[in-house]
This record gives C-alpha cells, structure tokens and sequence, in this order.
C-alpha cells in the first residue's frame, strides 16, 4: 500500500511521531512517498528502502492511495487543499494540542496503521465552502471563512444576504461563515453552534457583536449567502481557513456556499464524532460526577 506523508510544522513532536512511522512501515507492505520539503524537515541523511522522494508535496500525493498527515488541525487544513483535486483519503494523526480534525494520537498510530492494511476503516466525508469573490476569485475552506476588522479598534459593518433576501446589517468585530466541520474551530469559541459533519448546512456567525440579540444563524448550504462590505472603505481582512486574503478595494462582494469538492477523512473502528466531541472539548462533562 502506498501512503503519502504530509507534515508542515518544524516541531519536534511531530518530528519524531513522522520519524516513528517511517520505521513502522520497514519490513512491511507499506511505500512511504513524501516530498523534499518534508524530508528535509525530517532531517535524515539515507533515504530508507520503502520510502520515496518528490519535488514538491503535490506530486507525492499524486503517486499514492491515500495521504497520512502528522500534525495540529492547521497541518490537517493544509493537506486537504492540496488533496481537494487529488481526491485520495486523508489519515490524520494528532502531534499537536488539540487536534480536533486530527483525531488520532500518536500512541494508536501503529494500530491504525494495522487498520488500513487491513482495510478495517471508512471514509468520512467533508465538503468545502467556496468562496467566489466579485465574481474574479474563487477560495475553498474546509473550516471557515471569516471577515474581521484590520489595523483599528473601531467595529466594522458588513452586510449579508441569503438566496437574495436581506439577512442583516452586522456591526461586530467581523462574522464567520463556517461550514460543519469548521463549527468546532473558530465558529465554536465566538458563540457557534456545534454541528454534525454530514448536515449540508452553513454557519453565521457574529464576531463580538453591537448588538446582544443578534445571534448565529444555522442556512440550508444549498443556496448562497452573500457577504457585502458596507461602507467599502472598511479595513477588511478576509481568511480562508486562517490564510489571510485581499478584498477588492470598490465594492467587495463576496458569495459563499457549499462546494461539490470535498475531503475524505479516513475513520478507524470504535471511533465516532461524539466520542471526539467528548475526548477533544469535555463536550458534555460534569464535573460534579467526580465530588
């Protein structure tokens, strides 16, 4: 079996838990093909036997049946743009703090591993948000996009739409627009509703805003919901999944709505969303349990 390795941070953990499966995979069935970037990050001189080098991430991935990314959730976001076109499931193992999408640790990886040779596992599907920017510029976030104020104290004011109808005018600190996977990420820590993966909806949701009746909002992701800079003159950061982009200085206009791209998470047994939920954020912990 051929497994692509993608790992960006230069952290020591993710280091050596990379370093741990290229030596979990000598003697066995497994190919390891990774680009020169992350065999230099890797920092070994001899190239193993069952391993190979690419140029670039992109044509390491393109050689193999499925990707194993080593890192936080930044890494695994990483990774899924890159196979968003490639379409080869993802296995994510956790070195970093949280890792929500990375939902294995790296004490299981050799059971995950035994997993995959024996095709003991199933494929989550994740769609993207696209993003089309005054009609120019096209953007894909697994997560979420979010407009927020730059270089000011002062609140910016946006205007949405959905499907054409007038939603509201915000004055906030700036909104998120996040899809289900992206709910447990930022959208989660500004007030937002957790949301299972596989509901095709969208989140709005207000960043500090003016006014305290104005609350999330949960939109079918079929249709668009339309973002306006209004007065344009604002300083406007747009991110996608935490890279920042420049808005059109006249009249930024930005229509966002569920992609048919999407990334296949690969799903190990005894392992659910909820179980994530509560091993990741305590979800539904009572500490009153433990007096």
């Amino acid at each position: 079996m051929r497994l692509s390795l993608f790992i960006n941070p230069e952290k020591k953990l993710t280091v050596h838990t990379a370093l741990d499966l290229l030596t979990l995979t000598e003697n066995s069935d497994f190919t390891v093909h990774f680009s020169k970037r992350v065999w230099k990050l890797l920092a070994i001189q001899t190239l193993p036997p069952h391993c190979h080098l690419y140029e670039t991430d992109e044509e390491a991935l393109g050689t193999t049946q499925i990707a194993v990314a080593i890192g936080g959730d930044g890494t695994i976001l990483k990774a899924a743009s890159l196979l968003r076109e490639i379409k080869i499931p993802l296995l994510c193992i956790n070195s970093g703090k949280l890792g929500f999408l990375a939902n294995i640790q790296r004490q299981h990886m050799k059971a995950a591993l035994e997993d995959l040779m024996a095709e003991k596992y199933t494929l989550d599907r994740r769609y993207f948000l696209k993003a089309i920017v005054s009609d120019e510029i096209t953007h894909f976030a697994l997560n979420e996009f979010v407009f927020s104020r730059s270089g000011t104290v002062s609140m910016i004011t946006l205007c949405a739409e959905y499907n054409g109808d007038f939603i509201n005018k915000y004055w906030a600190d700036g909104i998120i627009v996040s899809s289900p996977t992206g709910s447990t990420a930022y959208n989660l820590s500004t007030g937002g509703p957790i949301v299972a993966p596989e509901t095709e909806v969208i989140v709005l949701t207000p960043i500090s805003p003016h006014t305290l009746t104005t609350r999330p909002l949960v939109l079918p992701s079929s249709n668009f919901l339309t973002i306006k800079v209004d007065p344009a003159d604002q300083k406007v950061v747009f991110s996608v999944d935490g890279s920042n982009h420049k808005l059109p200085s006249s009249n930024p206009v930005v229509r966002i709505k569920q992609s048919k791209d999407y990334i296949d998470l690969i799903k190990v047994p005894d392992q659910t969303y909820f179980d994530t939920l509560r091993n990741k954020l305590m979800w539904g912990a009572d500490i009153r349990e433990n007096e």
